[in-house]
């Protein structure tokens, strides 16, 4: 060891003067770094620091994991929220803060509302208030408004064109009441010509908003209304409950639209749908999956899911699936692109309008094959999947909004092409042939 010693003397020694304050140096700065230690001061009055222990849910536990694909702490940024609107929005989203839904097939109360967040324990309460919610028929409508922490405020179902029930949130559960309308049934047929807008051709011809709006609504999967030209015709049959001469509310029975020549129908059913003039029905029928195949969800659609620290709601408005990127990410159905680009926390995202009731938005892409504007079928590529924006690993976060409202993607009822048979085809048919010749523009 010594030899070892006396050899790096003398090789030390045998150095230009330079090279051993040089290597000198460094020796000294090396050592100092090794013993060094922080000295933190800590004045006697700094009180002792607090340590709050959390206790989690395992549903929270979960959202920990590191294949949580999304960070908890925040929502997506107010950015991300902005779909293009235009002046067909005001007529199609109703009273600001209402959610509506026609009772379809296998409906339950449970299965429409669950899709849409709405906590099991306030749906129990409901169907405690009133058994009757256990029966509900096709073609019957439910309306709802929300708090701001996302709890049920109230829930209002039209039972029949006379009777009302309305369910309020009260101390322990919900308190039903029920109002009879009194009032009779008018049908009346309102015509025009589209001049500057449909909007405000309709307004000419007698409709209200609400009436525009259901006029937009069913027919919004075969005609883009701010592409009609300036001539176009539109006849609509409506019918309207007076009372002592006021309007107290209406329904939309059928509509003919004649545009460049070709005309267009839309007559409504027993189950609240609009067909055609054989019984087809006019939705374009959606996929479950914006993927060739099904992948992993590693996040769960949660709109009050809460951050387990701060205890605020932070809501997940989708689902996440986890997969490779660069993974083809496919339109669920025929619609218009509105959104194709980088924003923020979205990274790039891509979000198609399908009709006047349905959007759907795509995030965390890495390479966006399509541009703003561009129409495109179901099925079709719009996008490579990836990890840009707030993300935590390759992952697709896929939403689905009905009515400007986000809803489950997984449990959402989706449109789908369907038609009548049977009896309710024959029934349809019936109906068909005394509304259609009412509709004429003479």
């Amino acid at each position: 060891m010594q030899q070892i010693a006396r050899s790096v003397a003398l090789a030390f020694n045998n150095l230009p003067r330079p090279h051993r304050v040089m290597l000198g140096s460094l020796t000294v700065l090396t050592f100092t770094v090794a013993v060094w230690r922080p000295y933190v001061y800590h004045p006697e009055s700094t009180p002792t620091p607090i340590v709050k222990t959390i206790e989690l849910e395992k549903k929270e536990i979960r959202s920990l994991l590191p294949e949580a694909s999304e960070p908890i702490d925040q929502s997506m940024p107010d950015e991300v929220e902005d779909i293009p609107q235009d002046e067909l929005d005001d007529k199609t989203a109703g009273e600001e803060g209402v959610h509506e839904y026609v009772v379809s097939t296998g409906d339950t109360l449970s299965s429409i509302l669950n899709q849409y967040g709405i906590d099991m324990g306030d749906i129990s309460q409901l169907a405690a208030a009133d058994k009757d919610l256990r029966n509900m028929k096709i073609g019957q409508q439910l309306s709802w408004t929300l708090t701001a922490d996302g709890d049920l405020q109230r829930m209002t179902w039209e039972v029949s064109r006379r009777e009302t029930r309305t369910y309020d949130r009260v101390d322990g559960g919900f308190k039903m009441s029920s109002a009879i309308q009194e009032g009779d049934w008018v049908n009346s047929v309102l015509k025009g010509t589209v001049g500057g807008s449909f909007v405000s051709s309709a307004k000419e011809a007698g409709l209200t908003n609400v009436e525009i709006s259901a006029v937009i609504k069913a027919m919004q999967w075969q005609m883009d209304f701010r592409k009609l030209k300036k001539g176009d015709e539109f006849s609509v049959l409506m019918s309207r409950e007076m009372l002592e001469g006021k309007q107290e509310q209406s329904q939309l029975l059928g509509v003919r639209l004649r545009s460049e020549g070709k005309d267009y129908f839309a007559i409504r059913a027993d189950d609240g749908k609009y067909y055609d003039r054989n019984g087809t029905g006019l939705a374009k029928g959606f996929m479950r999956f914006p993927t060739s195949k099904q992948f992993r969800v590693s996040s769960n659609f949660n709109p009050r899911r809460l951050n387990p620290v701060t205890g605020r709601v932070a809501p997940h408005k989708g689902v996440d699936f986890a997969m490779p990127q660069g993974t083809p990410v496919l339109s669920v159905g025929d619609g218009e692109v509105v959104v194709a680009r980088r924003s923020g926390a979205a990274g790039y995202y891509v979000a198609v309008r399908h009709g006047r009731t349905y959007t759907t938005r795509y995030m965390h892409l890495r390479k966006l094959l399509v541009k703003e504007g561009q129409k495109v079928k179901r099925g079709d590529r719009i996008a490579l999947s990836g990890n840009t924006g707030r993300s935590t690993g390759p992952h697709l976060h896929y939403e689905v909004w009905i009515n400007q409202q986000a809803v489950n993607p997984l449990t959402a009822k989706l449109p789908r092409t369907e038609g009548l048979s049977g009896t309710d085809r024959r029934d349809y048919l019936a109906q068909v042939k005394e509304i259609v010749p009412q509709l004429k523009f003479d």
